[in-house]
């Protein structure tokens, strides 16, 4: 029987990242990460929001895993941003009742950074980033911007005509 365990989602962080570094190197960040279903009130006719919390950890995997870096230096809390992740059930012993608890919560492999970059160097960027895990390592882009403007519309072209002139598509060298 084949398994999968791929969770895609798009929504914004709840509290700022927390690091904390291993003694072998590694670093892990921890974030609250909220998405929002609506779902339209039958009785009111309304559109509600019904928001879910998930608890989110991030890891350096690896010499070129930097993912737990780029969520402690480009993400604060609302910072909005798509998670790749893999659904983790965390189970512990409750300290004062000693009754089993436990908890669902999102491990991410790769990271999409929504919000646009400041010149601040605050949230944001647009650059996809990625841990270890299953499908490999992604590497971390740049920040992309749109692309240049077209240049400004000129009537006249190589071919010797007058510009578009009102004629029909014939007239189109293409």
């Amino acid at each position: 029987m084949a398994n999968f365990n791929k969770v895609i989602l798009i929504g914004r962080l709840t509290r700022d990242p927390e690091t904390r570094a291993f003694a072998t190197g590694g670093l892990v960040a921890k974030f609250g990460f909220a998405v929002t279903n609506r779902k339209k009130n039958t009785q009111t006719g309304q559109w509600e929001d019904e928001p879910m919390f998930i608890d989110v950890e991030v890891f350096n995997r690896g010499e070129t895993g930097k993912l737990a870096d780029l969520v402690r230096d480009r993400c604060r809390k609302g910072s909005q941003i798509m998670i790749e992740a893999r659904l983790h059930l965390d189970q512990w012993n409750d300290k004062t009742t000693n009754q089993p608890r436990s908890k669902h919560k999102l491990i991410a492999d790769a990271i999409q950074l929504l919000d646009t970059r400041t010149d601040g160097g605050g949230p944001g960027g647009g650059g996809m980033a990625g841990g270890g895990g299953a499908s490999g390592s992604r590497p971390t882009g740049p920040a992309r911007s749109a692309p240049p403007p077209p240049p400004p519309h000129d009537d006249s072209d190589e071919y010797g005509g007058g510009g578009n002139s009102g004629g029909d598509a014939a007239d189109i060298p293409f």
